[in-house]
Order: structure tokens, then C-alpha cells, then sequence
């Protein structure tokens, strides 16, 4: 009988303990809710939100025009431009909200209405969006907006590093899974007898490759390995290479400024073939190439048909064309020098080390590290990159 009172008393000390615990348990502060607040203020400015949306109410009505749909390229220019505006818009918006259901919980709770649980899950949701937010916001850089290409080399080592290499695509894999991205294996070089010799992923998106620049470099693996009868720790390495992936959707401007027509005859042998009016158009664009500074100049000849209006509105179609190619190739060549950086990488440039055995993953640039060696695996690697962008996105420009 004492005996089970004893027990008793002590289940009914352990939950009075925890009842004392759970009471003493602090809910978030003023001064949080205050500081909240304040980064939302921030962001507005910082984003500039007001002056967006009156930019996407512009932007949407250039849609409007009757031959919108006629230049699909330029048209696919808009539309991108127009998501990226209402991405923004949309980010804020959902802050806004969440920044508002907290003050309005933190109210509530004074009147006994919401509990400090709800309150502390209210802040943990907004502080969740505005730190998406501004993480986003430190993306500035044109081709941080992009889709990537992602290359996984394995390092020497045969086996163990092949497996490694292999780990580390999963654990890509899963990332852009988690996030929503849309990827596919470009290629795969399987192993000799497990995991893989190389493989290249596209990864689709917004804001992949600025979220994922962070990856580029040599990443080392610590661990007991499956593979060695004598259960040695065992080094392996594996490179990743992280690359913009161009598209496209290249905006095209042309300054009426810069501009300059000729027109003359246009015709054939003679007779009735030679046109009488001068449907013929020769255009001059002079301008100055904003990538290297120098001058130069773009001459189009048009006698397409003996309409002289058409002749120059085909004339203009090929003017933009001749400018799309050359800042096509302008980026295909900054793309060019991005991937020949790359490769000076050496196996000694190692950016993280990951140790299985003492259960730890651990960023050697910006010393971010963390014990949950699973989470990682399994594509958690939001904490790095958020550690790299804090520490090297003000410094790339």
C-alpha cells in the first residue's frame, strides 16, 4: 500500500513539475513583437512594395495590346517580368498577414482568448516568412534569379567517394524536392560498384542558382565506412560545380534615339518589276555596347516586299534579333568564365565537412555548423545557405 502511494506521489510530483515547467515556459516578448514589426517596416522599404504594385498595374497593361501574342519572345519577357513583380508583391503580402496575426494574437491573449502556445506559433510563422524574405531580397544579382545546372564529381577513392558523390545528389534532390523546384538528371555516370562516378542535374525555379551558388565547392565526408572489412574512418571527397543556366528571355531595347532610316527603290530587272516608290529601307543603329563600352554600328537593308511600312517594321524584327544574339552571347560567355572559375577548384578548397561518427556538419567559410547529420542528409541545408548569403551575398557586386 505505501508502496503505491509512493508512486503515486511521485506521478503526481512529476506532473506538477511539469504543469510548473510548462506555466514557467516563457511566451515571446514585447520587445520580439516589437521587432517584428519593425522588419516588416523594413521590408516595404527595402522592396520598395509600393512602387511595385503600381509597376505591375503598368507592366499588366502592356499585355493588353492587340498584337501582344504576335512576338512571343518579347512577350515571354513580360510575363517573366510581371511574376517576378507579383512574386515579390505576394512575399510581402504573406508577411504583411503574418506580422498583423501575431500583433492581433498578442492582443487577443490579454484578454484571455489565445492561448501562449498559439501566440508563440503565430511569431514563429512570421518570423519564418520575413527571414524567407529578406533571405530573397539579398539575392540581387541577374543570374541569381535563375534556373541551375548542378555537377557532382567524385573525388579519388574509388567506392567510398562514389558513394559519397551519391549521398550528396539525394541530399539535392531532396532540397529542391522540399522547395518545390522541378529537377531532372541530365546525365549519370554510375559508380564501379556503388554510387556514382558523376552526375549533373538541372534544377528549375525561382531563385535556384541563388540559393544554391552556396554549394559550390569540395565537400568532405568523414565516416566508418560499409565498405572496409576492418570498419576503418574513412576520408572521402566529392566536387560540386554550380552554374546559372541562361534562358532565353532576354529583354531587348531599342533607343528610337539611335536610330536612323534611308529608304530607296527596290526591284528586279526592269520593267514591271521595278518599283516606283521607294518601299526599299535601309536602317542605321548607332549605339554604344553597354557590356564593353565601345561604339558601334548595326546597318539592315529590308525590300522584303514594296510596302514601305512593313519593310521597316521587318527591319526592326531583325534589328532585335541581331541585339537578342549578341546579349545571348555575352551571357553564354560570363556563363563561360563562371564554369572555367569552377574548375580551378582543388581538392585541398574544402567548403564542408561532414562527420558522421561525431554527428556533426560543419561549414568552413562561414563556421555555421549543426548535430542534426540526418536533417542534412535528407536535404535540410537551408541554415548554410542562409549562413553563406548573410556572410557573401553583399560582397559579390
Amino acid at each position: 500500500m505505501n508502496g503505491k502511494v509512493s508512486k503515486f506521489l511521485q506521478i503526481g510530483a512529476f506532473f506538477t513539475t511539469f504543469a510548473v515547467e510548462k506555466e514557467k515556459r516563457p511566451m515571446i516578448t514585447q520587445e520580439q513583437l516589437k521587432e517584428a514589426g519593425e522588419r516588416r517596416d523594413a521590408l516595404r522599404r527595402y522592396l520598395d512594395v509600393d512602387n511595385r504594385r503600381i509597376q505591375l498595374e503598368e507592366e499588366e497593361l502592356r499585355t493588353h495590346v492587340p498584337d501582344f501574342w504576335e512576338h512571343p519572345k518579347e512577350a515571354q519577357v513580360q510575363m517573366k517580368k510581371i511574376k517576378d513583380l507579383q512574386g515579390w508583391i505576394n512575399g510581402f503580402e504573406e508577411v504583411d498577414k503574418a506580422v498583423g496575426e501575431l500583433q492581433l494574437g498578442w492582443d487577443f491573449h490579454k484578454e484571455e482568448l489565445v492561448s501562449e502556445e498559439e501566440v508563440d506559433k503565430l511569431y514563429a510563422d512570421a518570423i519564418a516568412r520575413i527571414e524567407d524574405l529578406e533571405l530573397r531580397n539579398m539575392l540581387r544579382r541577374e543570374e541569381d534569379k535563375m534556373d541551375v545546372v548542378l555537377k557532382i564529381n567524385s573525388g579519388a577513392g574509388g567506392t567510398e567517394s562514389q558513394d559519397w558523390a551519391q549521398m550528396l545528389m539525394r541530399m539535392y534532390l531532396r532540397w529542391a524536392e522540399t522547395h518545390g523546384y522541378k529537377t531532372s538528371v541530365a546525365n549519370l555516370l554510375e559508380g564501379d560498384e556503388a554510387g556514382i562516378k558523376s552526375a549533373t542535374i538541372n534544377i528549375e525555379g525561382d531563385f535556384a542558382y541563388g540559393y544554391l551558388k552556396s554549394e559550390n565547392g569540395v565537400h568532405r565526408l568523414v565516416r566508418v565506412s560499409p565498405y572496409n572489412a576492418q570498419g576503418k574512418r574513412m576520408t572521402s571527397f566529392a566536387s560540386v560545380f554550380v552554374t546559372p543556366l541562361v534562358d532565353d528571355s532576354i529583354e531587348v531595347k531599342v533607343e528610337p534615339a539611335l536610330l536612323s532610316w534611308d529608304t530607296f527603290r527596290s526591284g528586279g530587272a526592269g520593267g514591271q518589276n521595278v518599283n516606283k516608290v521607294e518601299s526599299g529601307v535601309r536602317l542605321r543603329y548607332q549605339f554604344t555596347d553597354p557590356h564593353t563600352g565601345e561604339k558601334e554600328e548595326i546597318l539592315i537593308e529590308n525590300t522584303e516586299t514594296r510596302d514601305q511600312p512593313k519593310n521597316k517594321e521587318n527591319a526592326m524584327r531583325q534589328l532585335r534579333s541581331i541585339l537578342y544574339e549578341k546579349e545571348l552571347q555575352f551571357r553564354q560567355q560570363e556563363q563561360a568564365k563562371v564554369e572555367a572559375g569552377k574548375m580551378k577548384i582543388e581538392w585541398g578548397s574544402q567548403i564542408r565537412s561532414y562527420v558522421f561518427d561525431d554527428r556533426r556538419v560543419k561549414d568552413h567559410r562561414t563556421n555555421y555548423q549543426t548535430s542534426d547529420v540526418g536533417g542534412v542528409m535528407d536535404g535540410d541545408l537551408d541554415g548554410f545557405i542562409k549562413a553563406y548569403l548573410m556572410e557573401f551575398a553583399g560582397n559579390e557586386d
